[in-house]
């Protein structure tokens, strides 16, 4: 098999999960195809050398989270994005689950939203998140743990948001 058609075969398989996880860390749809654009014509430029890690998902895995952290970096992107209406699912959920699901990961900070993402979509360890992130594992602990408490809260039945708690005064 060719570069170009090796290339192409892991593209159709993993495209849907890169951009599944790009939205998940980014929480724009646009910008999270910006995300798996860039990390995409990375890959390819070093496809020779990725073929050949030990885990072409985990290098992937590794650029994409570089390119979002490059991308979250530039003076453009400090700017808020609107509200998101064509995202992935996750499966067995009702759309008004889904919705307070995706509000309450968009609540995150950006911090605790990487963690939650490599930790439970990604499902990497602990060590691994660490790696990928470039923090201490009791960062990644830490952070896990508060974000995890953060989505309970937030996703409890009966929760009402801050403005609504004040009276919809800011």
């Amino acid at each position: 098999m060719s570069r170009d058609e090796e290339f192409t075969a892991y593209v159709r398989d993993r495209r849907a999960h890169l951009y599944r996880a790009a939205y998940l860390l980014c929480g724009d749809e646009h910008r999270a195809e910006d995300i798996v654009q860039l990390t995409l014509s990375k890959v390819y430029a070093a496809w020779r050398k990725v073929r050949k890690a030990d885990s072409v998902d985990a290098y992937v895995r590794r650029v994409l989270i570089n390119s979002h952290l490059d991308e979250g970096r530039r003076p453009w992107r400090h700017e808020r994005a609107g509200e998101i209406t064509d995202r992935p699912a996750p499966v067995g959920l009702g759309a008004e689950e889904l919705d307070e699901l995706w509000t309450a990961l968009r609540s995150l900070p950006a911090g605790q939203r990487r963690v939650v993402v490599l930790r439970h979509y990604w499902g990497l360890s602990v060590e691994e998140t660490a790696a990928d992130l470039g923090i201490s594992t009791g960062t990644v602990k830490s952070q896990t743990s508060v974000a995890l408490a953060n989505l309970r809260h937030a996703l409890r039945p009966g929760h009402a948001s801050p403005d609504a708690a004040r009276g919809g005064r800011r």
